[in-house]
């Protein structure tokens, strides 16, 4: 207690010499420049690190039930096969998979259009284009593939459940990245909100 009296009698002996003190010219722009550079790089560090985990959660997946596909016994040859297969999908099985595909399909074109205006107002940077590009070109290889095995197996549950299954991971790998963009983005503006209140 007797601590605390010393301090508040210090600081009421010099409350004038305390108040009238101001902080140098330009601590205010100083300050809000550091703050706004760690929030980039945060943001930098926590979406490289969110693409990176989510891709590879992803491919460890349809890499696994590719390996099954691919191994089964009543598969073999499938992809030694030299003839160019059509281009098959869900859509062409089944009216029931036709209303799937076009649920993901139109999800997942819904958050690239999302990534794409973000591009437009300059939000994301360079690396986290090139990134997400590399993803979605992983994406397309797979798909593929995907759809190779759908044209030499139309009726096989499991191509058809790995079809399914890369709609999904995509979808949820587009929409970890746009929730979080739109946290950080949310974050932004609730800083240039308080330093714009200062």
């Amino acid at each position: 207690m007797e601590k605390k009296d010393n301090i508040e009698k210090l600081i009421l002996e010099n409350i004038d010499a305390l108040n009238d003190n101001e902080p140098m010219d330009g601590h205010f722009a100083r300050f809000e420049a550091k703050l706004a550079e760690q929030n980039k790089a945060k943001r930098t560090i926590s979406l490289n690190l969110i693409l990176r985990v989510a891709a590879a959660i992803v491919f460890v997946f349809l890499a696994t039930n590719q390996a099954f596909i691919y191994f089964s016994p009543d598969n073999q040859g499938i992809f030694n096969s030299k003839q160019k297969s059509p281009s098959i999908t869900l859509a062409s099985i089944s009216p029931e998979y036709q209303e799937v595909e076009y649920y993901y399909t139109s999800s997942i074109n819904t958050g690239i259009e999302q990534w794409n205006k973000w591009i437009d107002e300059g939000l994301i940077s360079e690396d986290e284009q090139t990134m997400m590009n590399d993803e979605l070109a992983e994406f397309e290889t797979l798909y593929k593939n995907l759809q190779t095995d759908l044209a030499a197996n139309p009726n096989d549950e499991r191509v058809i459940n790995a079809m399914l299954e890369y709609y999904q991971a995509k979808l949820s790998v587009i929409n970890i990245i746009i929730t979080k963009l739109e946290e950080v983005q949310q974050k932004t503006q609730e800083f240039e909100q308080e330093t714009t209140a200062i």
